[in-house]
């Protein structure tokens, strides 16, 4: 019996899903995943690379090449945190204007996808996820 791979499926469908929220993100310069993190560093600042990368389920080095992107666009800044040892960051005034105008754009996808799908399958579809 000739399966489809499930991983094949859900990262290809993972990349459908990610171009309706960079398209809809485009706009104000940013993709999916730096607006995920704006929003992740606005939750949680002023907050360590360390813990950053913990809560995204990242590791250090990913988060921290990430967070220079960010920098250099002028989103977040460093600032000095608990631990003087540690990179600290939160976002610069730039970056709350940016993620506060993205927020609606983010939020107008998301709401195409739910339409989209419906929502039973949207459920049903978390509920999936959440078991992987």
């Amino acid at each position: 019996m000739d399966q489809t791979c499930l991983c094949i499926a859900v990262r290809k469908a993972s990349r459908r899903m990610t171009t309706v929220y960079d398209d809809a993100l485009a706009p104000v310069g940013i993709n999916l995943a730096q607006y995920s993190l704006l929003k992740k560093i606005r939750r949680m600042a002023p907050v360590s690379l360390t813990d950053l990368g913990t809560a995204m389920d990242l590791d250090r080095s990913t988060i921290g090449r990430n967070v220079k992107v960010l920098d250099r666009m002028g989103l977040t800044q460093a600032v000095t945190g608990r631990d003087h040892r540690e990179a600290t960051v939160e976002l610069s005034e730039t970056g709350q204007g940016i993620l506060s105008t993205a927020i609606p754009l983010w939020e107008r996808a998301q709401g195409q996808i739910n339409t989209k799908l419906g929502a039973d399958k949207v459920a049903q579809l978390e509920q999936l996820l959440a078991e992987l």
